[in-house]
């Protein structure tokens, strides 16, 4: 069977190289040490952060948007409120585990869902070059690093994590395994006799560790979404500890041009649903655990004739866990008002995403080294001191 092959048939993609052989096989026998975690999601297609979060108390939010404002939203500071739709997420606020950062996005003014994700994942706003994700530029070079310390659950490695660090793209923890079972034994020893002896020796160690772990460590009820279920498989290797120290997630369909507010009323139920039930089911682990939120951009300030939004520019972003600065509002409000609004049609941002990762990056996994080139980032307080 042609090596590429093997490994796609097999449920997985692992990408990169040097990553030490049996580091899994000692953490199983020894005590395993809890490492902090940084769980990012990407909700493609352009959320409309002005409906996710409604800015309630800003005069001109109803006169631009006559059919599309909200009449009821759940209170967080007396200007701003949850759409009723993300009531899951209300318990992580007054718990001052959830953080919303208004106005947060990139300063490149492309509303191209291609280029600007492209630049989101690179981390290089306006750079087509860069070669390497921001996320995978966090990995530091480590004596014994483990095989699944960066983890994106789906069937491709997304930009984000693509670079010269190996990380690991799988479907679930349970297809982490040959799907020939009795095929393993042969297949392993052929593949140690070949060119990609050292990688394939780091996926049968992967894929016996994580076939051992039990089939399900939650009684949480996540929603049967994909976004739940994808939260659901980085919880499970949390809990787990087998070395994970970034993790992927994405969520598609925030296009809404037409007909916005049914369907965003379902798709921010199921975002808000996923991440609350991932919060309950960590527990006391969210000590260790920050999970952060972006979307490309954000939609127009201006409702569309077909009751919908079009292609905007600043957005929000939602960031929670044990060291997050919850229960408030980060960044500064630019207003609504038409000499405020970013090229007369869309919220402006105030606070350059790279900012927020910065410090979640520097802060919260340690990281020292620059993760984005030629960018210095704003005083901001996210992180708890």
């Amino acid at each position: 069977m042609e090596r590429r092959a093997f490994f796609k048939s097999s449920g997985l993609a692992l990408f990169g190289a040097g990553a030490v052989p049996g580091w899994l096989a000692r953490a199983a026998q020894g005590p395993k040490a809890r490492r902090r975690v940084l769980v990012t999601i990407f909700q493609r297609g352009a959320m409309d952060g002005l409906s996710a979060v409604v800015p309630y108390g800003d005069p001109a939010y109803r006169v631009l948007r006559p059919t599309l404002a909200l009449d009821r939203t759940l209170d967080l500071d007396g200007f701003l409120g949850l759409h009723p739709a993300l009531a899951p997420l209300k318990p992580l606020w007054d718990a001052k585990q959830l953080a919303i950062v208004e106005a947060a996005g990139s300063p490149d003014p492309t509303r191209s869902h291609f280029d600007a994700q492209d630049y989101m994942e690179s981390g290089t706003p306006g750079l087509k070059a860069t070669r390497d994700g921001w996320l995978n530029r966090t990995l530091e070079r480590t004596a014994q690093p483990s095989p699944v310390r960066a983890v994106a659950v789906g069937s491709d490695l997304p930009r984000m994590l693509r670079g010269p660090q190996p990380a690991v793209a799988l479907s679930s923890v349970s297809d982490f395994r040959l799907r020939d079972a009795m095929a393993a034994p042969e297949l392993e020893a052929s593949f140690a006799k070949s060119s990609m002896a050292n990688l394939s020796r780091e996926t049968f160690e992967a894929m016996r560790i994580l076939k051992a772990l039990p089939a399900s460590n939650t009684t949480v009820a996540y929603p049967a979404t994909r976004l739940g279920r994808s939260l659901q498989e980085i919880a499970r290797l949390i809990k787990a500890d087998v070395g994970l120290e970034l993790a992927f997630a994405d969520m598609g369909g925030w296009d809404t041009h037409i007909n916005q507010a049914q369907r965003l009323t379902q798709l921010l139920g199921e975002f808000g649903g996923a991440l609350a039930a991932f919060w309950q089911d960590l527990g006391d682990r969210l000590e260790d655990v920050a999970v952060v939120t972006m979307s490309e951009f954000g939609r127009t300030a201006r409702e569309n004739g077909t009751r919908g939004t079009d292609h905007g520019h600043a957005n929000l972003m939602f960031a929670f866990g044990g060291g997050i600065q919850g229960g408030r509002v980060h960044g500064t409000w630019p207003g609504l008002a038409k000499e405020q609004l970013y090229e007369g049609r869309d919220l402006a941002v105030t606070t350059d995403f790279r900012t927020v990762l910065s410090q979640l990056v520097t802060g919260h996994l340690g990281q020292s080294a620059p993760v984005f080139p030629g960018f210095a980032p704003q005083p901001f307080s996210l992180l708890r001191a």
